[in-house]
């Protein structure tokens, strides 16, 4: 039995439908991850909400994606792996630097500690030790910022657990497997 599954745009809220048309407009399809999120009413739109108004912070797309996929290595999502491996090369990084932002050790510095920070977020739950948080204001990253990743840190998660409690069909190119794992 599923405990969620993607919904199609007839077996939505008439709100989800508009959301559903914008989605396939902007990116030519619904990624199952956002039909699955469609199960709720209220659910898509609050994601969809919270991860455009964290983009207009102080962090880049290729920033945002280094975030995403150290973050849903370290959740074991399948899916995001997949779909932020894909957006990812989108935004300039190759097959291996993408391998290394998962194993937040991708040879750019400021790249380097932000997703070491983002990874021991994840997986501490909010405790990770101040000597990373220092060496992300050494980086110049601001306070701001840090909140800010706090944001992306969380919109991951909740995505990476949605995806791992329904078994979302991944609808992208499957990620490559770490080596070291």
């Amino acid at each position: 039995m599923s405990n969620l599954s993607a919904l199609s745009r007839e077996q939505v809220s008439t709100d989800n439908q508009a959301i559903f048309d914008q989605l396939k407009q902007a990116i030519g399809m619904v990624p199952n991850l956002y039909a699955t999120y469609a199960n709720s009413p209220v659910a898509l739109k609050a994601i969809l909400t919270l991860g455009d108004t964290l983009k207009e912070g102080a962090f880049t797309n290729r920033e945002i994606e280094a975030i995403a996929l150290v973050v849903s290595e370290a959740n074991d999502c399948e899916y995001c792996l997949a779909a932020h491996t894909a957006i990812g090369k989108m935004n300039g990084f190759t097959e291996a630097e993408t391998l290394a932002l998962r194993e937040a050790t991708i040879a750019d510095d400021k790249l380097n500690i932000l997703t070491r920070l983002a990874r021991a977020i994840t997986v501490s739950r909010g405790r990770p030790d101040q000597h990373l948080i220092d060496a992300f204001h050494n980086a110049g990253y601001t306070k701001a910022a840090l909140v800010e990743l706090i944001g992306f840190v969380a919109v991951n998660t909740f995505n990476n657990y949605l995806n791992n409690i329904a078994g979302t069909e991944v609808d992208f190119p499957a990620a490559p497997a770490l080596q070291s794992v």
